[in-house]
Parts: structure tokens; sequence; C-alpha cells
């Protein structure tokens, strides 16, 4: 099983309650941490975690973090990994920029083994957890799973606790043109704009249905009305397989009487029209014959 699915309280030890302080955290439950395994490190010592899923962090969260830890101190350690020179974050990202900011010189930390895959994993359920990663920055740590370590959509969700329908609509996204991911990824449109572009098949119309969303200020609800109306319209106006053409001019021709063939994968029916009791017998006649 992998760090992750033992869960991220699994990195930190515990201890008898005489020997520990339990400290909120944010990862769910209280993780009671033993204070033997903790040690001070000078800050330049740890270094910032590259499998880190998280590409932008809010200023204004980061200070009020940096005043409480400047008030409080660091109540939960830094969880990272032994690198040859130093350590590696594997969570405890923001903590370790406001460390950076009050220009601490040292920091508490845990150290744990782990491998990179973990590492990765940890990162992306710690900002799941708490909400913090943006739709673009999800996305891109599933795409990182499936290319670097061979996992499919089914096999991610199982390790995110998501269901592969929803892992599976975040790496749809990235199919979206640049100006919308980043449009998404600055908050402008929502999730769910997104994979409802996504019902538009061409690179042009999505761009054009998203300035229309920016320009006109379209909410999720109105949105999905006006998807369905397009699609309805796009639908009717789908040219005709050049083959089922074919076939319905033999036919028309053969039987006498306009025919049209549906088909839908491999089923199908065939409407063969007439507009007179006499057209009727003729038809019939033909097709006994």
């Amino acid at each position: 099983m992998s760090a992750l699915g033992k869960g991220l309280g699994s990195l930190i030890p515990n201890k008898s309650k005489q020997d520990t302080d339990t400290q909120g955290n944010y990862w769910g439950d209280d993780v009671k941490v033993d204070k033997k395994h903790i040690i001070e490190v000078a800050l330049d010592e740890v270094v910032s975690n590259p499998w880190q899923p998280r590409t932008h962090f809010d200023r204004d969260k980061l200070e009020e973090l940096a005043e409480s830890i400047k008030q409080h101190g660091i109540l939960q350690p830094l969880v990272v990994s032994k690198e040859n020179k130093g350590y590696q974050l594997i969570a405890g990202e923001r903590r370790y920029k406001a460390a950076e900011m009050l220009g601490l010189k040292t920091v508490p930390i845990i150290v744990k083994e782990v491998s990179d895959r973990d590492k990765l994993e940890l990162s992306i359920i710690e900002n799941i957890q708490r909400r913090d990663l943006n739709p673009i920055e999800t996305a891109n740590a599933y795409k990182r799973l499936m290319e670097e370590f061979g996992l499919d959509y089914k096999e991610i969700a199982e390790q995110v606790g998501k269901s592969p329908s929803t892992v599976n609509n975040f790496l749809r996204i990235l199919k979206l043109p640049v100006v919308i991911k980043e449009a998404l990824e600055q908050g402008k449109i929502t999730n769910h704009h997104a994979k409802r572009i996504l019902s538009y098949p061409t690179k042009d119309e999505q761009i054009k249905i998203f300035k229309k969303i920016i320009k006109e200020n379209i909410k999720s609800q109105e949105f999905d009305e006006m998807v369905k109306k397009d699609v309805a319209k796009a639908k009717n106006k789908e040219p005709r397989d050049p083959v089922l053409s074919s076939w319905e001019d033999k036919l028309t021709k053969s039987l006498g009487a306009k025919t049209s063939i549906k088909k839908r994968g491999e089923r199908g029916h065939i409407t063969i029209k007439f507009f007179s009791h006499a057209e009727l017998k003729n038809l019939l006649d033909k097709l006994e014959k």
C-alpha cells in the first residue's frame, strides 16, 4: 500500500498520551505528534518539494499564516525526506513559505523515507483535502501520476479518494485552449463552466462561447441551458452520411417511393413514404417480386 493509502497521519509517529501533544491539523483528524521524533533544522537546509502540484499560493493567506506563526510558532512540524544535502519537503509547503517570509532561521521537521510517487500522492491529497488546488493544478497533478507512474484514471481515483468520472473530467479540461485554462486557473470561470465548454467540438467554438461567458457574466445554470440548446441545434445541422444517402437514393429509385434510413450504431430503421392507396399497392407489388 502506498503512503497515500495509509493516510497522511501515518507519516507522523504516535506515542502514549504522556509523550505527546495533540495538535489540530488540516488532514481531518487530530494527529498526536511525538516530540521525540521532531528535530529543529536550519530553514536553508530544507528545499521545496519538486512534486508539489500547487503552483499558485494566495499571498494574503500566506501573510495570515505568517502572522499566526509569528505569534504561536509552527505548531505542526514540516514532513520531509532526507536528501544528499539537507531535506526535501513532503508536506507543509505553506508553512515553509511563511517561515521564509518571516526570515526564520530554523523550523521543526519530522523525517520520513518515501518514494517520489508517494511524495506526489501525498502533496496532492494534502492540497485536495484542504481544497487548495485550483482545477488546472489538480488536473496536472493527475496527469503526472499517469505519465510518470503509469497509473490510469481509475487507479488515481482509488488513490485520491475520488470517483473515476471526477478524475476523468479533470483530465479532460487539459484539452481546452490555453486562454480558457488560464481563466479557470485565475477563477474567472468555474470548473463547471470548463467541463460544459467541452461540449463544443472545435477550439474556435470553445473560445467563442468562453468569450461570451466572460462578456455577459453567464452563470453555471444559465450556461447549462445554453449548451443544451446549442447541442440540439448542432445535432439538427449534422451533415448526412454520404453512404446512407446513397443507399436511400437507390431504394427510392428501386421502390418508386421516398425512402429514408435512420441508423444509430449497428441498429436503425427504414421509412418508406406513400401518398395514396395506389402508391402503396404498387410498392407492395414490387416488394413481393
